[in-house]
């Protein structure tokens, strides 16, 4: 028998009723949660304790500069020869290779040959006794019996290879320090050598530094920056206040509880400062010596919070 088609859409109406409309999938979150802020709490009793050192952003002056090598020597314009002034034989020695001495004191006395008269040798200029071959007893004659040096400025002759020839001119600012670290200074280039030393196509460049504070011994091995050219960036932080906590370069922000570690864009750098293009605004504290202890801490209280 054929159902007439009237019946078959009230069936369909009927049956459908029994049904539960499906219920459309919740739309995903589109609020992400954010990380919590990398802060670490410091009193400031922690704060000196631990060595860090807070200072203002503020602006600097980034320099080009151009690694060199040297040695300390003495000043030779401050170094003197001392000899008899009449042939005889020495009678006594007042000073050895070390001693301070000052212009004018008796080093030696002397018999004349002709006279057959004591007369004493005095230093030429006040410094340190650098060389002696005066004993008593001895004949003096034209030899050299004592250098004297003034140390209170010392050369720093730097080794300068052609490349690089171009770029060195006198009265350039050279920063020094010791192959260790352990002493700092800054001088000026006072002389370059017009022919190269030996075969080894190198030119000497002189710096001339302060040593009234007698750190700077003859001998010593020197790396330099000679100061090229710098120019003036708006910010910038001094360099071991960066420290690197997973892929990002962060400079640790005063806070009123302790710092908080923010990310920074990084710009032109020298051995000293670098710019900052992003992440820190003028005045604000940071922590500019030290902040690998911040970081740290840092570190050693994510480990708890993951436990």
């Amino acid at each position: 028998m054929k159902i007439p088609a009237s019946l078959l859409v009230v069936a369909l109406v009927v049956a459908g009723c029994g049904q539960q409309p499906s219920t459309p999938a919740p739309a995903p979150d589109e609020h992400h949660e954010e990380a919590a802020p990398r802060s670490v709490t410091f009193t400031e009793a922690e704060i000196a304790a631990s060595g860090v050192e807070v200072l203002s952003v503020d602006a600097a002056r980034i320099r080009e500069l151009l690694p060199l090598y040297g040695t300390v020597q003495p000043n030779a314009e401050r170094t003197r020869t001392v000899s008899a002034r009449f042939a005889g034989v020495i009678q006594t020695v007042n000073a050895t290779v070390g001693d301070q001495v000052r212009e004018g004191q008796r080093l030696a006395t002397i018999e004349s040959n002709e006279s057959l008269r004591n007369y004493d040798v005095v230093a030429p200029l006040s410094g340190v006794i650098t060389a002696r071959t005066a004993n008593p007893g001895e004949a003096a004659g034209d030899r050299p019996l004592f250098t004297v040096a003034d140390l209170a400025t010392v050369w720093i002759e730097l080794a300068l290879f052609p490349r690089d020839f171009s770029r060195v001119r006198i009265g350039q600012e050279v920063r020094v320090r010791t192959v260790d670290g352990g002493l700092n200074g800054t001088g000026k280039i006072v002389y370059i050598a017009p022919v190269s030393q030996g075969g080894n196509q190198t030119l000497i460049a002189r710096v001339l530094l302060d040593n009234r504070e007698r750190q700077w011994a003859p001998g010593l091995y020197v790396s330099a920056d000679v100061v090229l050219a710098e120019r003036a960036v708006p910010i910038a932080v001094s360099n071991p206040a960066l420290q690197r906590l997973d892929a990002d370069t962060v400079v640790f922000v005063r806070t009123d509880s302790g710092f908080i570690a923010r990310s920074v864009t990084t710009g032109a750098s020298d051995g000293e400062w670098t710019q900052i293009l992003t992440g820190l605004e003028l005045q604000e504290r940071y922590a500019a010596k030290n902040s690998f202890v911040l970081k740290s801490d840092l570190g050693a209280a994510e480990a708890d919070h993951e436990h």
